[in-house]
């Protein structure tokens, strides 16, 4: 079994006002085992979040025997911001990418982007993604969702590629089809972003598993006062069928506001 846990957790923000990492820690460790966890929003030295700590230090701390992997999206002097995974599997490769920004007069945006591993499992190698799209805009989701859309396809078509015997930056390292993406969207089931994203290759992981259900409200359940709207879907795992054959279970901790995310859980056979 792999298990791999994705959570927007507001730089550690809960619905009370505190900032408290380990309660963020508690949290993910009481959802059950995971093998891979997927964060984002985590700040590094930026003294408008958690007074300016690192917060990939802390979460690497909380979590002994996982490897931190940081995509930074902005880096600004010594100011970091972006997403995290954390992995106790073996890491094969890494790849950061920056997601398109394009100009739009008048709406407030920020650069996004997704990182990549490449995880040894017992199943073989496998595509750990995590990322967080634009808020503000949708044309900002759209395009970010054909940039990833974009990666997957140049993926697969590299799977094949010849390998280089001697040692040298062309070494083949795995970087299989087979892909879990996952993070907050900022999409709604009803978006035209949605049906974008969720085209083949790729599979919404809770409607694969759960067929009938809809995908359950991963945020404004708890804080009311970012999301007066109450309970909705942001937050999803996209897979490649052969990943969505193998799922076992995919949960939601509704109960915790630890964040004005909930927390999501995928479990592989």
């Amino acid at each position: 079994m792999t298990a791999i846990l994705t959570w927007n957790i507001q730089n550690g923000r809960g619905c009370d006002g505190v900032t408290d990492l380990a309660r963020i820690a508690r949290v993910a460790k009481a959802m059950g085992d995971a093998d891979v966890i997927c964060l984002q929003e985590i700040a590094r030295r930026d003294p408008a979040f958690d007074g300016g700590t690192d917060q990939v230090a802390q979460l690497q701390a909380l979590f002994p025997g996982f490897r931190a992997i940081f995509g930074p999206a902005l880096v600004r002097g010594e100011r970091e911001y972006g997403n995290l995974i954390l992995s106790r599997l073996p890491v094969l490769q890494v790849c950061n990418h920056l997601l398109p920004h394009p100009a739009e007069g008048g709406i407030k945006h920020m650069q996004r982007q997704a990182i990549e591993a490449v995880l040894e499992t017992r199943s073989g190698p496998l595509r750990v993604m995590t990322t967080h799209l634009e808020y503000y805009s949708a044309a900002h989701r759209a395009a970010q969702v054909a940039r990833l859309r974009a990666i997957q396809e140049e993926v697969a078509a590299n799977e094949a590629s010849p390998a280089k015997a001697a040692p040298s930056p062309y070494d083949p390292a795995p970087r299989p089809a087979s892909l879990v993406l996952c993070g907050d969207f900022n999409m709604l089931p009803e978006d035209a972003e949605y049906r974008q994203l969720f085209q083949p290759p790729l599979v919404d992981a809770w409607r694969s598993a759960r067929p009938g259900e809809p995908d359950p409200p991963t945020t404004g359940l708890h804080d009311r006062v970012q999301w007066p709207k109450g309970g909705h879907c942001r937050d999803y795992f996209a897979v490649t069928p052969d990943v969505a054959r193998r799922i076992a279970c995919i949960d939601m901790d509704a109960a915790t506001d630890a964040s004005d995310h909930q927390p999501l859980r995928l479990v592989l056979r």
